[in-house]
């Protein structure tokens, strides 16, 4: 027994596996409070951030600290630290050469955070993607479309795209594209969207709705009337818009034009001559009357 005791008292107060010890508790202590510092971290509490910069704040300071244990502990075991910083200066920059791709992300993501055009939870609309802001990573940034799918968009396309923040403002303008008959009189259709839009609940009285008269079309005289709203009331507030406005002109009898195309045979006073000849019957004979060709 004195022999084994001798033999584990050795091998504990021997300096190698003492040093091993030590790191291993270093590691340890590292987890333990990238841990709680992550999860101490949060939006209440530090109120000058917003919540994507809280979250990239938490990966930094999660990662460093591990890093720092890290190289503490490999300090413990006898490793130089300059050698290992020069070692990972070395592979450092030939996995940059190597992720170009990636390192582009995480600068342009860096960007992102420090300019703040969106945040967690905002509707952006990138090309031809709309959605909800679900995460903003290092890399990329996660949308959830209306139909509920997630699309990820590396941070460099962010940034080089022309991107549009749907949920910036609390108000937004809703622009309605109309056309009317050439007959009809623009000063009453214009009373009559008036009367549509003060009908209308989530129409705001401030700032009043606007009139443009946009041109004369191929077959309307096109114009545009917007009205302003609440932005969670904005699809809502179109769709009312739009079947109160086609009621209102089925009860004033306001024409909404189909596309139509006029021909002319070289004089714009006279009408295109039509003659209308009736087909053979089945026995090789026309029908009654439909010798002589008719003008209409």
């Amino acid at each position: 027994m004195e022999t084994i005791s001798s033999i584990i008292s050795t091998i504990v107060e021997s300096d190698r596996t003492l040093a091993l010890l030590r790191a291993l508790a270093v590691l340890l202590l590292g987890l333990v409070a990238a841990r709680l510092v992550t999860r101490r971290l949060s939006l209440k509490r530090v109120k000058a951030l917003q919540g994507a910069q809280v979250f990239l704040v938490r990966r930094v300071l999660g990662w460093g600290i591990i890093a720092i244990a890290i190289a503490w502990a490999l300090r413990e075991l006898g490793f130089e630290i300059t050698t290992l910083l020069g070692a990972a200066g070395i592979l450092t920059l030939a996995v940059a050469f190597a992720a170009q791709t990636s390192v582009s992300n995480l600068i342009s993501g860096l960007f992102l955070m420090g300019e703040r055009p969106f945040m967690i939870g905002d509707f952006v609309s990138v090309d031809d993607i709309t959605g909800e802001v679900l995460s903003i990573d290092l890399l990329s940034l996660r949308l959830r479309t209306f139909d509920n799918l997630m699309v990820r968009i590396p941070n460099e396309t962010m940034l080089k795209s022309n991107m549009t923040n749907l949920s910036r403002f609390p108000i937004r303008r809703l622009d309605l594209k109309i056309g009317v008959a050439y007959k009809e009189d623009l000063d009453r259709v214009k009373a009559v969207l008036d009367r549509v839009a003060d009908a209308n609940p989530l129409c705001l009285e401030e700032p009043r709705p606007l009139f443009i008269f946009l041109g004369f079309g191929d077959s309307s005289l096109d114009m545009q009337y917007s009205v302003w709203t609440k932005r969670e009331n904005f699809l809502e507030t179109r769709n009312r818009m739009y079947l109160g406005i086609k009621a209102a002109f089925d009860a004033e009898d306001i024409e909404i034009p189909f596309p139509h195309r006029s021909l002319y045979t070289g004089s714009v006073t006279e009408p295109l001559p039509v003659s209308l000849v009736e087909p053979a019957s089945r026995n090789g004979v026309r029908g009654a009357g439909s010798d002589q060709p008719s003008d209409r």
